[in-house]
């Protein structure tokens, strides 16, 4: 652990040095987000209010990515115990194959009322607070509050993000039930410019009655009515019924050793036991060198495989066929390290015997450390806003399949193959800290990546997140950042793999770390330089 922590230089020297805090540290994505939880934290509040002040900032300062009205992980340590909170919402009541079939559906839409899913993120901040927080919710609201009702100035990436999305919208989101989203997030016919301030005073309401009623008024309430409403209106499945009957879960964290170290997930339907997966396979390897094209040959090859596991075995856990526990056996993963070779190869999962997204991270002088990710799934989600409410609903239930024979197939009250997941270190029973790297089905490849950067290459948390990254597509296809080693990328190319370097924002993921030194109690936190990561301390 003293290796990557006092990593003296980030070797990318076009990048940032890590930041150093003893008394508290809440890295975002948003300099206004990292400032809430610090804030909060300064009152009186620990690493889990923190987080729940950052996550409510960031529906306001960041809604490319995240809003109300999307679900939520999180992994938390309290009280020398690491404890997992999954707060992703089901399929309603009434979405069935045969619904879908009926409206000439073969597979499932991205826009509209169909992949709406019930949102997990109040239910979470709700969650969280009653457990492990110390102030009142209303109270942890109140930055998140304050920048809705009175404004701020939009970043420079989410102004990039938010132009895009509403080019995108423009040509595909036509009708009544799309108008709310225009008259929310591009009034007047255009979307913020960076600087340009922004505000959504009906978004604050919200969140004063979520803060107020402990969420209540979200799913069994006032604000549940306006949903449900205007769902009946334009042929939504989702039901004030759907609403009532969620509640989030508090699970067991799924975990594997790595060369020394525990590395932690929520267990599915998060895809995070495809990092695991993967990990397990590379163990058994060299360890890997940034400046030997074998061992990045060697990452690709496990993640393809980890990666075609999940998408063949994860969805609810309710539903699985395939135990968690045969999948994260070290015999599963030698059997498939087995199918690695010197060049690229096809993958196909294997069959093992029985036996738009935000993360943060936060962590306080008492020791709690909080892993913490919310999405809308794909930028600002279904395109469909709640009138009046500032609510941006979810298009989650566009990765469940209408395949009758898929293990992710559409059933009701079913939560689907899920994309955000939240990770968290430790060694020897004792916190290292929570990371997290966001970006769709790119998430467990950042993950991966950024741990063989730390553990492997012991780098520190900047150095490991800024490091150059890529990402398998499909088959032997394999994507590189431009500043990736061309002649790493050219041995690569040797050994079979299709290669090209993209240029495409968020591609790659972006990321926040946070570890903890457990002999002087000195953390050190990484952001992604890839966007408007800010760390804030106290």
């Amino acid at each position: 652990m003293k290796d990557f922590f006092n990593s003296p230089e980030n070797p990318y020297a076009a990048y940032r040095n890590p930041v150093y805090a003893k008394r508290g540290m809440v890295a975002t994505t948003q300099p206004l987000a990292s400032q809430a939880g610090i804030e909060i934290m300064a009152k009186g509040g620990n690493a889990v209010d923190a987080a729940i002040a950052a996550g409510a900032t960031l529906t306001i300062t960041e809604p490319t990515s995240n809003g109300i009205g999307g679900d939520a992980f999180a992994l938390i340590w309290i009280n020398n115990s690491l404890h997992g909170l999954n707060s992703s919402g089901p399929s309603p009541q009434n979405a069935t194959l045969g619904a879908m079939k009926a409206r000439g559906y073969s597979e499932m839409p991205h826009h509209g009322w169909e992949p709406v899913t019930v949102p997990g993120i109040p239910a979470a901040w709700a969650a969280l607070s009653k457990r492990f927080g110390k102030l009142p919710l209303i109270d942890v609201l109140q930055p998140a509050i304050r920048h809705a009702a009175n404004g701020f100035a939009v970043s420079q990436t989410v102004a990039l993000d938010w132009n895009n999305a509403f080019q995108i919208y423009k040509k595909r989101l036509h009708g009544e039930q799309f108008s709310h989203w225009f008259d929310t997030f591009a009034l007047g016919g255009s979307t913020p410019r960076p600087g340009e301030m922004w505000s959504s005073p009906a978004h604050a309401k919200t969140l004063e009655s979520i803060g107020t009623s402990y969420a209540e008024n979200f799913y069994r309430g006032e604000i549940a009515d306006k949903i449900a409403a205007f769902s009946k209106a334009n042929g939504g499945f989702l039901s004030k019924q759907d609403l009532e009957a969620f509640q989030p879960e508090w699970v067991n964290p799924i975990t594997t050793s790595y060369r020394g170290f525990d590395v932690w997930e929520i267990p599915p339907n998060g895809q995070g036991l495809s990092t695991l997966l993967a990990l397990n396979i590379l163990e058994g390897m060299p360890p890997l060198d940034r400046t030997d094209e074998q061992t990045f040959h060697h990452a690709i090859e496990a993640i393809k495989l980890a990666m075609t596991d999940g998408d063949c075995h994860i969805t609810d856990s309710r539903f699985m066929s395939t135990k968690i526990e045969d999948l994260l056996s070290k015999a599963y993963a030698s059997k498939r390290r087995s199918l690695i070779s010197d060049h690229a190869i096809e993958p196909y999962p294997g069959n093992p015997q029985p036996g738009g997204t935000v993360y943060l991270a936060t962590a306080d002088s008492e020791g709690n450390m909080v892993s913490y990710i919310q999405s809308n799934y794909e930028g600002f989600g279904s395109g469909l806003v709640v009138p009046n409410t500032g609510i941006a609903l979810q298009n989650r239930g566009n990765n469940f399949s209408l395949d009758p024979s898929h293990i992710n197939r559409l059933v009701p009250n079913k939560r689907t193959f899920h994309t955000i997941i939240p990770g968290f270190l430790t060694k020897d029973g004792h916190p290292v800290g929570p990371f997290g790297v966001m970006g769709g089905f790119n998430q467990p490849q950042g993950h991966v990546q950024v741990i063989t950067n730390t553990i492997d290459c012991t780098l520190n948390p900047q150095a490991a997140l800024d490091a150059p990254r890529l990402r398998w597509v499909k088959g032997k296809n394999v994507l590189l950042e431009p500043t990736f080693p061309t002649e790493i990328a050219d041995a690569l190319a040797e050994r079979g793999h299709q290669i090209e370097f993209s240029t495409k924002s968020g591609l790659f993921g972006r990321g926040q770390i946070i570890w903890r030194n457990n002999e002087s109690g000195v953390l050190i936190g990484g952001t992604e330089s890839r966007a408007d990561g800010t760390i804030a301390v106290l």
